[in-house]
């Protein structure tokens, strides 16, 4: 006779889609904003650098920390304490007075985000098992999709009639009950309550098994980060306009979160690992298209294929960190996170090179040869672990 769990897992994971929500706009926040802030506050070159490096620094730290804690001490304390730096730090962004208030809220959206990638990824695993686990990693990842449309939609929708203020306060409104929903739900208990493994963790860091799949979260994380921020910059130097680049990101995002839709049918009936293989070949695929024409309409198909190609791989690899390093998955996630936000900082300074060369044409093909080093490390993970 099974003995019934302590928690509803529906409920349980609905908390953790609502966290994911929040990473999504997390991320999202400050570039929507940016210009309403840089014209409220008459911000310097060097000030909007300064805001725009809180975020990143922020996510760090989140990524950081998140693991250890929620292994020791469980999910819930955090998840809600992780959501209300995200709100209180859109709520200071929304009413700041003074722009001494900015950098720190920027901060606290940043920090709130990491922990929350990490840990609702990480709860997920923890919750279901086996093909299921893979599914629910990819509709979870939808809600990052949603949370990070939230902003753009509605400011675009709603400006003509609404202060940024205003619809910010209005989002920060709906972000509140999401917590309220948290704070009800039982959670599960946590994984080491009587005490810390240090040895254990100490294993986990110099595992080789974990050491590969981070790597290709180091390039994954990269081509991803690198697409959002230079993608705009490759097109308009093809002679796009800027409406038409931001368009296309748009498509991307769209891409991404129809796949990830997809994919929690798809994995229960598909190997995710095929289903991995076949996306980072799509999205080579999509970046060579990218690479080879600049008319609008290709341009919104490549960066379609490309969003929906990038979706598969964080669902999978946490799918397999998760079963692989069941007792201290969250120290696992961080460690994995952390290697993928320094493959963030390397391919985005890389291409910030290339750009700054004259050569930003090469960015497709940089991306290009990034997922050729994904698909290199999934054959040496296949080879050496898949059937142990």
């Amino acid at each position: 006779m099974t003995t019934p769990r302590p928690f509803n897992t529906t409920a349980v994971f609905i908390a953790a889609c609502i966290g994911m929500c929040f990473f999504g706009i997390s991320m999202i926040t400050l570039g929507s904003v940016l210009p309403w802030l840089s014209g409220r506050f008459e911000l310097s070159s060097g000030e909007t650098t300064g805001l725009v490096t809180s975020l990143p620094v922020g996510i760090m730290a989140g990524s950081l920390i998140f693991g250890p804690i929620v292994d020791r001490f469980g999910h819930k304390i955090l998840l809600v304490i992780s959501c209300l730096l995200v709100l209180l730090g859109v709520l200071g962004v929304a009413y700041a007075d003074t722009i001494t208030v900015l950098g720190p809220a920027v901060f606290a959206i940043g920090l709130g985000g990491g922990v929350l990638n990490g840990e609702t990824n990480a709860l997920v695993t923890e919750i279901y098992d086996g093909n299921r686990r893979n599914s629910r990693l990819s509709l979870l990842g939808v809600f990052y999709g949603l949370g990070a449309l939230t902003i753009p939609v509605m400011l675009r929708r709603l400006e003509q009639s609404f202060s940024v203020e205003a619809i910010l306060g209005g989002i920060s409104a709906a972000m509140a009950a999401g917590i309220i929903y948290c704070v009800a739900v039982r959670f599960p208990a946590p994984k080491q309550p009587q005490g810390f493994p240090l040895r254990e963790v100490g294993r986990i860091i110099t595992s080789p098994l974990l050491l590969i799949l981070s790597a290709v979260l180091f390039f994954q994380s990269g081509v991803e980060s690198v697409t959002n921020n230079w993608t705009t910059s490759f097109l308009g130097a093809g002679g796009l306009s800027e409406a038409t680049a931001l368009q296309a990101l748009t498509w991307m995002l769209i891409g991404l979160t129809a796949a990830r839709l997809v994919q929690t049918w798809l994995f229960s009936r598909v190997s995710p690992m095929s289903v991995l293989i076949a996306s980072l070949v799509a999205t080579a695929g999509g970046f060579c298209l990218l690479a080879l024409t600049s008319a609008p309409a290709i341009v919104y198909t490549a960066m379609t294929v490309i969003g929906a190609g990038l979706a598969s791989t964080f669902p999978v690899i946490f799918g397999i960190l998760g079963s692989r390093f069941a007792a201290l998955s969250g120290t696992a996630f961080s460690i994995a996170l952390v290697i993928a936000l320094c493959g963030q900082t390397a391919l985005n300074y890389t291409t910030g090179l290339l750009s700054g060369a004259g050569a930003i044409s090469t960015f497709p093909w940089l991306m290009v040869a990034s997922i050729a080093a994904m698909l290199l490390l999934f054959g040496l993970y296949y080879s050496r672990f898949k059937n142990r």
